[in-house]
Parts: C-alpha cells; sequence; structure tokens
C-alpha cells in the first residue's frame, strides 16, 4: 500500500498544476485502485488544491492533508474535514472543508471550504508538517 500512495501522492502534485477540467486518466486510475473511503478523501483534496489555486489570489497549493488537526469525517458521499491543512509557496495554512463525491467517489458534487490561519513553523514537527 505504501507504495500505492507514493506514486498516488506523486499524482496528486500533478493534478494540482493540471489545467481545472476533468482529471487525467493516470490519477483516475490511481484513483480507482484506492479503496472508497480513501478515494474520497484523495479526490476531495484534489478538489481542495483545485479550488483554491482558482479562488485564492496569491495561493500555490501543492498539498493537502485532511487529518492534520484532526480527524476527517465521511458520511456516506460526504467528507468534512474539519482539521485540514494545505500547502502554499512553502507555508502551510489551517484548512477546513466539506466535499460531497458521486457514489463511486470519482467526481465532486459540491464542495465548501475555509482558510483559516498560517501554522506557524514551530508548530510544524508536532503536526508533522514539512517543507
Amino acid at each position: 500500500m505504501k507504495n500505492k500512495k507514493t506514486v498516488f501522492l506523486a499524482l496528486l502534485t500533478l493534478a494540482a498544476a493540471a489545467p481545472a477540467h476533468a482529471l487525467d486518466a493516470a490519477i483516475v486510475r490511481q484513483l480507482k485502485a484506492l479503496a472508497p473511503q480513501e478515494r474520497r478523501e484523495q479526490r476531495c483534496d484534489i478538489e481542495a488544491m483545485k479550488r483554491i489555486a482558482q479562488e485564492q489570489k496569491g495561493m500555490s497549493p501543492d498539498k493537502v492533508i485532511a487529518y492534520t488537526f484532526s480527524d476527517p469525517v465521511e458520511e456516506g458521499n460526504a467528507v468534512k474535514a474539519p482539521g485540514a491543512a494545505f500547502r502554499s509557496g512553502g507555508d502551510w495554512y489551517r484548512l477546513k472543508f466539506k466535499c460531497v463525491t458521486g457514489e463511486r467517489g470519482l467526481t465532486v458534487q459540491s464542495f465548501k471550504y475555509r482558510i483559516g490561519s498560517k501554522v506557524p513553523r514551530d508548530q510544524w514537527e508536532r503536526y508533522y508538517l514539512y517543507d
């Protein structure tokens, strides 16, 4: 599983830089290889990066972690991540999001988010954040 995660993390980084249209076929294949719960969470992470990059001037997220400050909660096809974080420009920021995917977890039907404060660098080690 670690190897799949490593490959998927590389694809997740590429997805953040990709245009805003449909997901690349390679990313879809990697998502399909994941368990449904993990697939939804990863798909929502991709959506968070895309939305933040499109909607927040000066932000270029390259990583989202849904479980940094608290575990995400799944309810059916919805993922609530009240304790997420994302990295942009070498800094980490708090993030909350609610994401509803399609039945298979490959499409996003709704997505709401709120960006919080910058995470001070002296707290990164405590929360396993990195450069």
